[in-house]
């Protein structure tokens, strides 16, 4: 909350080592939980907070995203996430997340285009590729990759140009499907294929990772927008890992794409976005230790305290109920697999097994350990053809305009500064340097 809405609660905060007592302000959002504003306690007080993993700490105001974990509601600038995943695409979503409404029709066919015309990306990334393994992972390709950008678009660098910060989103936003789609080629020894103008954007994305020279590629709408949708689900989510991450990385003054590139590395862990990819590892595991015959064995293991087998996939660190993600996703995956015609394939029917026990299940239920968006998501994507070292990739491509808005916010802040966490020093206390030779 900026100074000037701030509110005039204070809460005293008394102190038993003799510290006087002292008032601090408490802020008031929009929606959520109140803030007390701590920044004045050091300078009044001479102490800190200690707050690991900043889990009751706010590090910034925010107009982006709400999420209430409790409600299992997500809203982007206001709106709920199920009325843009059914009635807006991708790009739309994108306009509204970075300028805080929906576009117009005039608005949107500009964004459109803009976006569509920085699609290709600089001929000579393709040599910069080629340094690379072919079994290299994808996570690790796109980390340098969107870290490279900085060094062939000098011209879109300056954080502190709103000009520059606008061209450097477009390009952002337009090249990332190709340089994951070009990651993809590469790992398979297949030719690269452009981006095409008359496509929208994940058609495109689409076609650049599935078409051949061989033969013309045909689009199916189905699985556009089972990909679109994956995409809107993704766009963004409030303060995560690797959104602080980019926040605190820009805070410096550094690039707009080295920003980006270290949102990149921090989502490539399995914590974070790499969390539908261990699922996927994990139905094939149970797939290959017996399938739906086994199911039951598994499940056993989940519930023995004294196991290490881990049910992946199913519960959420903030949605405390269901993930409002999840049940636009389940509608997603089972049209696919009918459009593809995968119902009996042993490996969905296997994770649609999964589904049912944790569904209805006492044990999942009572401890609200639902399927999430990474259960779903990554069954669609591998029903697609996407493969599983992909699924990370895929995500920083859809979040790449969340981490784009959440750094040109942080960057009009007037009361941004560089991020400086403080700590609680455990280390030894101050001492003296003994000569080498007196050490025993």
């Amino acid at each position: 909350m900026s100074s000037e809405h701030k509110g005039v609660h204070k809460a005293t905060v008394s102190f038993s080592d003799g510290t006087p007592a002292i008032e601090l302000p408490i802020l008031k959002g929009a929606s959520g939980p109140e803030v007390i504003d701590i920044r004045k306690l050091y300078g009044q007080t001479g102490k800190f907070t200690y707050d690991p993993g900043f889990l009751s700490t706010a590090s910034c105001n925010s107009s982006i995203t709400y999420i209430d974990g409790d409600k299992g509601e997500l809203l982007y600038r206001g709106y709920p996430i199920d009325q843009l995943a059914t009635q807006c695409d991708f790009l739309e979503t994108c306009y509204l997340i970075l300028y805080g409404e929906l576009p117009n029709p005039a608005q949107k066919s500009d964004f459109v285009h803009r976006v569509t015309h920085h699609t290709m990306v600089h001929e000579q990334l393709q040599f910069f590729l080629r340094g690379f393994r072919r079994d290299a992972h994808p996570m690790a390709v796109m980390t340098g990759l969107a870290g490279a950008l900085s060094a062939f678009y000098p011209d879109s660098m300056n954080l502190n140009d709103p000009h520059q910060r606008e061209i450097s989103a477009i390009r952002l936003i337009a090249k990332m499907p190709t340089l994951v789609a070009m990651a993809y080629k590469y790992s398979v020894g297949e030719p690269f294929v452009y981006p095409q103008n008359n496509l929208s954007y994940t058609a495109n994305f689409m076609r650049m990772m599935f078409a051949t020279p061989c033969e013309e590629y045909k689009v199916n709408d189905v699985l556009v927008r089972a990909m679109d949708r994956i995409f809107i689900l993704h766009a963004d989510h409030e303060q995560n890992a690797s959104t602080s991450t980019v926040r605190l990385c820009a805070s410096s003054g550094t690039n707009p794409f080295a920003a980006i590139a270290a949102g990149v590395a921090c989502l490539w862990g399995p914590a974070h976005g790499g969390a539908n990819e261990a699922c996927l590892t994990m139905l094939n595991e149970i797939q290959a230790n017996g399938g739906v015959a086994k199911i039951g064995e598994f499940i056993a293991n989940v519930k023995d305290k004294n196991s290490t087998v881990r049910l992946m996939g199913f519960g959420h660190r903030v949605y405390k109920n269901y993930d409002p993600r999840a049940k636009l996703m389940r509608d997603t995956c089972h049209e696919v697999l009918n459009e593809l015609g995968l119902q009996d394939d042993p490996l969905f029917k296997l994770a649609m097994a999964l589904e049912k026990i944790a569904l209805e299940d006492e044990y999942f239920v009572s401890r609200k350990l639902y399927p999430n968006v990474d259960f779903y998501s990554g069954i669609v994507q591998r029903a697609i053809g996407i493969p599983v070292q992909l699924f990370t990739a895929i995500f920083a491509l859809a979040r790449t305009v969340g981490w784009i808005a959440q750094l040109n916010e942080m960057i009009t802040d007037p009361e941004y500064k560089i991020g400086r966490p403080r700590q609680l020093y455990q280390g030894a206390i101050a001492r003296t340097v003994t000569p080498i030779a007196q050490r025993g």
